[in-house]
């Protein structure tokens, strides 16, 4: 048996042929084109094209006719966005996490979520560990509210109008009412705090040359550390520093 064949899950191959099939000279195609390539029925590839629509991969732009969906375009702009933000942003964080002996972080915002592209790890043994690729709801986190204090009043109202934030515990918002007056307050002091599982982070936007808020990073420590007020404003001042040094550098 061939071992790479082990594990491939016909469905998912099928998915990710018919997304490759688009092209310059082949901008629009049917089902009856994705069964000839695929060498299948129309009716066998039906399951994959309504998941591809659901999830955005696919928009339908007539009867059996597909064009490639927003998702394609908007995932496709934030790796290369994130790849080039990460590379300008590695450096400062690595040199913020060895004057502090502080783990830094770097996210971006990813719906409702905030995820975590970046980590400089502090070697201490009581440092914070946030492995990349990490989703925190931004409602619950510092650098996730730094991300939603770039959304208007309308935007924040239409995006949270379903969700249940009560779902997570206090000190976190219990109402959109509650988060808005915390990001509002948040976003006057410069810097948005947050404390949880014995741990306190602080995180600052990273903004690019037309002030709009494309990153956030963080400086996270045990309490033992940050709950020392001199040692909390010089992690602070330092985090604020470094964010403004990035944004002066920070892509488009």
């Amino acid at each position: 048996m061939n071992k790479s064949t082990d594990y491939l899950v016909p469905a998912l191959s099928r998915g990710l042929h018919i997304l490759e099939l688009f092209d310059a000279q082949h901008r629009i195609l049917t089902t009856q084109d994705f069964a000839e390539q695929l060498k299948v029925s129309p009716s066998s590839t039906y399951r994959i094209v309504q998941t591809l629509l659901d999830l955005g991969y696919l928009k339908k732009v007539a009867r059996n006719a597909y064009e490639l969906g927003p998702q394609i375009v908007s995932r496709g702009f934030a790796y290369l966005a994130g790849k080039e933000l990460i590379d300008i942003a590695a450096p400062y964080l690595n040199k913020l996490r060895d004057e502090t002996s502080i783990s830094c972080h770097l996210a971006v915002r990813d719906g409702l979520d905030s995820l975590y592209i970046y980590r400089a790890q502090a070697s201490q043994r009581l440092s914070v560990n946030i492995p990349l690729g990490t989703r925190l709801p931004c409602h619950t986190s510092a650098m996730g509210r730094v991300l939603l204090q770039q959304l208007s009043d309308i935007e924040l109202s239409a995006m949270y109008q379903t969700q249940q934030l009560d779902m997570y515990p206090s000190p976190h918002p219990q109402t959109l009412s509650e988060l808005k007056h915390l990001l509002q307050e948040e976003w006057q002091q410069g810097y948005s705090s947050n404390r949880s599982d014995n741990a306190t982070a602080i995180a600052a936007p990273i903004k690019n040359y037309l002030g709009k808020t494309i990153a956030a990073i963080n400086i996270s420590g045990a309490d033992q550390v940050m709950n020392n007020p001199e040692k909390f404003d010089i992690a602070k001042n330092q985090l604020l520093k470094t964010a403004q040094s990035i944004s002066q550098v920070a892509p488009a």
